[in-house]
């Protein structure tokens, strides 16, 4: 770290110097840049870099017709940052103002495993070109991510995960100091995120990968910060808290104790690049366990990105494994490997696939098709619209927990509610990214199921249903890209067949919704069709009638359930669980259950000291 910082202070005398046209007086190891940028056309829209000034480990890099002046005081150079501002950690590898051909070139991945980086090559061999999902033109310069997908990348990977014993790395009697370090490193990582640097830097990062405003990026990077400060001090230890029970006799005690696994694996998705493998990844660390963590490749740079700040605050590397790789080398490595637990959160198709495979040593937080329920007490009308289409739309319907399916009884239906979500979708623009990119659905893909729902009996396209922008913009084909979408399907058809329903519940991982409404004799139809779903993620009941939601609550299931006027179905902050629930192998995020549930097992101990009687005799055979 000395020389870290010594290097730091070295290049910020450097910057000082070319920027020595300056009157003001400058500490070098307290330079801030703060600037004024315009919006450019490049690289899909963000401006490009130019110029650096470091800083306390952190390079401060302006945009294209960008004015800099530098600061020195501790209170611009914690909170008076631009809201334009670039500035790249010492730690950080990728650099999300640049990406692109004409700023910089990409981004290059790396592989750690048995504690060393392992870097792609840029020009080319066994990498995959991940292409910008603002720019379909960008397809080499963007990101650059290694394959692991060699027969000797393969052996590796799978002999690192294996060395770890079924004890784990730590755990109650086996290196107890580690869950202080834990504590300690959650700390300083909290410390570095709470920086309003660093958390632009991951939410930008996250922006330039899955596009969505920055409010939503800025959001899931807060709630990470929020989770690891949850988690400091003696907070990882309290998880490993146990239990004693007085035995038959003196000297026996059982004592019931969480117990990790050992060797693990965490898979998680695109839409939330940082907050979910984060979680995990630290809840697996947090118990014990030795990691390998892999992330969907379009996005994988983010997790990359924080696991080289999470070896800066002190985690021993060779606790974890982190690769780049599709779905296929990661299912060889998973065969060969047969973790103790794999967590997996993404489709449910792949999650039945790798519950069969690792004989049901998994737990899943797989795809929710999300019921809301608004009940007949009609009020706060312009906040429930308000919620329901963020809901829906907000990281355009890419969240597990989305929207997908509206009831609304009939008073809301009188009270306007459609128009009032159907104005509020059409402030959605590419422009600010409060609608973007699909990553997992083109757009003929999406139009051709909202057409197919738009054709059953008695349905409509509420609103939206078009190519976004028209199709005038520049997101790659294999992408999707359409309005903010409803179709009303009336209750009863929904429920007229099977084929009906199947096309009704169909989770469209995008900004596509399916309404529908129901009078008060209906209540009995909308609780079958949520008897009826499959997955039980997120639901909500938006009512002040606690007769009306004691119903709903009582004959529904989903493990993130909200209910009262404010609900939602979308949120999961670190302060309350977040899982589906209805089966044994639902996984949870975010809270000290969770974490139990999850990343730790049950172990019973039993002491029977003694003493034994001076006058013991050995009994009869029983």
């Amino acid at each position: 770290r000395a020389t870290t910082t010594m290097r730091a202070t070295m290049r910020a005398r450097c910057a000082v110097r070319r920027l020595s046209q300056s009157s003001l007086a400058i500490d070098a190891t307290t330079v801030t840049v703060t600037t004024t940028t315009r919006r450019d056309d490049t690289c899909g829209g963000w401006s490009l870099a130019r110029r650096s000034v470091v800083g306390r480990g952190f390079a401060s890099v302006d945009g294209v017709g960008g004015r800099s002046r530098v600061m020195t005081t501790p209170e611009t150079r914690t909170r008076m940052m631009s809201a334009h501002a670039r500035v790249l950690p010492a730690w950080a590898t990728a650099d999300p103002w640049g990406m692109s051909a004409r700023a910089g070139g990409a981004a290059v991945g790396a592989n750690l495993i048995r504690g060393s980086w392992r870097a792609a090559s840029a020009s080319g061999g066994d990498v995959e070109f991940v292409v910008d999902p603002m720019n379909a033109q960008e397809t080499k310069e963007f990101f650059i991510a290694p394959t692991t997908s060699s027969v000797e990348d393969i052996r590796e990977v799978v002999d690192s995960l294996k060395s770890c014993p079924k004890s784990g790395l730590h755990n109650p009697y086996k290196r107890p100091e580690r869950y202080v370090k834990y504590g300690e490193v959650s700390a300083l990582l909290a410390e570095a995120m709470r920086r309003p640097e660093v958390e632009r830097y991951f939410a930008t990062l996250i922006q330039r990968v899955a596009p969505k405003s920055y409010a939503q990026a800025a959001a899931e990077v807060i709630v990470t910060r929020k989770f690891l400060e949850n988690f400091a001090g003696d907070n990882v230890r309290f998880l490993a808290r146990g239990f004693s029970v007085s035995g038959d006799h003196l000297g026996q005690t059982s004592t019931g104790l969480r117990w990790p696994y050992g060797p693990v694996t965490v898979i998680t998705p695109f839409n939330f690049p940082l907050e979910i493998p984060v979680l995990q990844l630290m809840g697996a660390l947090y118990m014990g366990n030795k990691v390998l963590v892999k992330s969907d490749t379009k996005v994988s740079v983010v997790l990359e990105q924080f696991i080289r700040l999470l070896l800066e605050c002190g985690a021993p590397p060779t606790d974890l494994d982190f690769i780049h790789c599709n779905g296929g080398t990661m299912h060889e490595i998973l065969k060969q490997s047969q973790p103790k637990m794999t967590l997996f959160t993404g489709s449910q198709r792949v999650a039945h696939v790798l519950a069969d495979e690792l004989k049901g040593n998994v737990k899943l937080e797989d795809a929710g098709f999300d019921w809301k329920i608004l009940g007949p007490d009609v009020g706060d009308v312009d906040y429930v619209a308000h919620v329901s289409d963020q809901d829906a739309y907000a990281c355009s319907g890419q969240k597990c927990s989305a929207q997908s399916i509206l009831f609304m009884h009939d008073n809301w239906v009188t009270a306007g509610f459609e128009e009032k979500i159907k104005a509020l979708a059409s402030k959605r623009n590419l422009e600010d990214l409060t609608v973007g990119p699909v990553l997992t659905l083109t757009t003929e893909t999406m139009l051709a199921h909202a057409r197919k729902l738009a054709a059953l009996p008695g349905a409509r396209i509420a609103f939206g249903g078009k190519e976004l922008n028209d199709g005038k913009h520049s997101i790659p084909s294999q992408y999707g890209a359409i309005e903010p979408t409803a179709i009303f399907v009336p209750l009863k058809t929904i429920m007229a067949s099977e084929e009906n329903f199947k096309l009704a519940t169909t989770e469209i991982f995008g900004p596509l919704q399916v309404l529908t409404s129901y009078a008060d004799n209906e209540l009995p139809l909308v609780l079958e069709a949520c008897e009826k779903m499959d997955a039980h993620l997120t639901a909500a009941v938006v009512s002040s009638d606690d007769m009306f939601v004691q119903k709903v609550l009582g004959s529904t299931v989903n493990g993130t359930t909200y209910a009262g006027r404010r609900a939602r179905t979308t949120g999961a902050p670190q302060n309350h669980w977040f899982g589906p629930a209805g089966t044994p192998m639902a996984g949870g995020i975010g809270t000290i259950e969770a974490i139990r549930l999850v990343w730790s097992c049950h172990r019973e101990i039993i002491f029977d000291k003694g003493p034994i009687d001076d006058d013991w005799e050995t009994p009869p055979r029983a």
